[in-house]
């Protein structure tokens, strides 16, 4: 599998793409102004502790308190240390804290108390003493050479905490280990020596830019070329990649073409899409998607795909592709938390467990950590998907001003009917010569058109005269009722 790893920066955002096989399958974008808070280390002080939630509010110098659940605080060998938050953390209380997840929606970032930082090969965790290796290193005898790695060099640096081998660790030489870990080691010095000399409440230390982390966290053996756009950001990236990933220094390369990156591989494209509730495939059949406060919700049709030999084989086919569009959608779309996927019935058992091994494997290359149940017995797939960060709906578009983001608006019919029952209380509280009705052009249309038999019987019904005016900037659902 070739890979490609796109880097568009301009002042105000900077936007990653990942592109696999020439499609797009992820997009990270973060602003100048709402930077990601993943992994940034801050000097915090309980506000409120809330005994019912075990949680507390911490502030962090940010627009909205952070979230500290009990479970998040570690003791003196790293490990939950299990009593209630009132024998915790006490209001007034300051600590050092780490951003886990970034604030979403009205939520504030949650925080953890267990600090690690991280580099291309390791997660140091200076609160642990323990070692381990990534999930997503299956090969067992792969595995033990880097806990043997790793245990050597903690036994030999008592005090210097724990380490953790990411994926990309897999293969890599001991040497280049000890340097990463040795490298952990210095870094996270320093940052305990800034907390122990902060005096007020704020950063302590904050993670890399994107552009840096996703060399850092994204560039695998396949990639085989990072093309950034900005002269520089290469300046700032084949200096940090010499240094900390020199693997990867030669096929970091700057782009110079005057048609804009993102449109040349059609990732411009992709992003509009990817703001779309329906996703088509290539059968015919589509997704339908829908985000909600709760969890994102996923629905398979076989829309135009009518197959060629029977229904089940139809069915089988939509939901194979369907299996692998959802996997990219969730990386794309980034959505997290609960997911709910209902694909299309289907009757042979054989046929069920080869859409959730489909499944299954096009999810193992999600960097982000899922969970997967077997079809249930209304024949849905429930699912989870760590959220970290806002998904890219979240970040690039707002609720509607017309709706509300509900996702539809009352009719120009119920908004006339609305106006005849205001139009009747007003009446008989106030005593007025004229009733003018403010309202769109759509509802006022309607008043004149469809409903001016039900107009001039409410006219005759109140004895006073009701006037239109149609108002440009009101949307289908506002109107205004003056009395004159």
């Amino acid at each position: 599998m070739s890979e490609e790893i796109l880097i568009n920066v301009t002042p105000p955002e900077t936007r990653v793409a990942v592109v696999e096989n020439g499609v797009v399958h992820e997009i990270i974008i973060e602003r100048a102004e709402r930077c990601g808070l993943v992994g940034n280390v801050y000097k915090g002080r309980v506000v409120r502790v809330l005994p019912g939630m075990q949680a507390a509010f911490i502030e962090i110098g940010l627009d909205r308190a952070a979230f500290l659940h009990a479970s998040d605080i570690i003791g003196a060998e790293g490990e939950p240390r299990g009593e209630h938050i009132n024998e915790l953390v006490h209001e007034g209380d300051e600590m050092v804290v780490q951003v886990v997840k970034d604030p979403l929606g009205t939520k504030g970032a949650r925080l953890t108390t267990n600090i690690s930082v991280a580099s291309r090969y390791l997660v140091c965790m200076p609160a642990l003493s323990s070692t381990g290796v990534s999930q997503k290193i299956e090969d067992e005898e792969e595995r033990r050479r880097l806990r043997d790695i790793l245990a050597r060099y903690v036994e030999a640096h008592p005090g210097q905490g724990g380490f953790i081998a990411r994926t990309a660790a897999e293969g890599v030489v001991e040497e280049a280990l000890v340097k990463d870990m040795e490298f952990l080691a210095k870094l996270w010095r320093g940052v305990r020596e800034r907390c122990l000399q902060a005096t007020q409440i704020g950063l302590i230390h904050d993670d890399l830019p994107l552009a840096l982390r996703a060399l850092r966290d994204l560039v695998t053996p396949e990639v085989e070329r990072v093309r950034i756009d900005s002269r520089a950001m290469v300046e700032k990236a084949i200096p940090f990649a010499a240094k900390y990933i020199p693997e990867i220094k030669d096929r970091i390369e700057q782009y110079q073409g005057e048609r804009p990156l993102f449109d040349l591989y059609g990732v411009e494209e992709e992003i509009k899409k990817a703001l779309l509730r329906k996703v088509s495939l290539k059968s015919g059949g589509h997704l339908v998607i829908d985000q909600t406060e709760a969890m994102t919700t996923i629905d398979v049709n076989t829309g135009a795909f009518v197959g060629h030999r029977n229904l089940e084989e139809t069915i089988f086919k939509t939901n194979l592709e369907a299996a692998q569009a959802i996997c990219r959608q969730l990386r794309l779309r980034n959505l997290g938390g609960i997911i709910i996927i209902d694909f299309i019935d289907m009757t042979e058992e054989e046929h069920k467990r080869q859409v959730m091994r489909a499944l299954e494997k096009a999810l193992a290359r999600d960097h982000a950590k899922t969970h997967i149940t077997e079809v249930s017995s209304l024949g849905l797939v429930e699912m989870t998907r760590k959220r970290t960060r806002e998904s890219l709906e979240h970040v690039l578009c707002e609720p509607c001003p017309c709706c509300g983001g509900r996702g539809s608006v009352k009719t120009a019919e119920t908004t006339c009917y609305e106006i005849f029952r205001e139009i009747l209380r007003e009446s008989r509280q106030f005593e007025v010569e004229t009733l003018l009705v403010l309202a769109s052009q759509e509802v006022v249309d309607r008043m004149l058109d469809e409903e001016s038999a039900h107009l001039a019987e409410l006219e005759e019904f109140i004895g006073r005269p009701i006037r239109l005016q149609a108002e440009a900037l009101y949307s289908q659902e506002q109107y205004d009722i003056v009395l004159i």
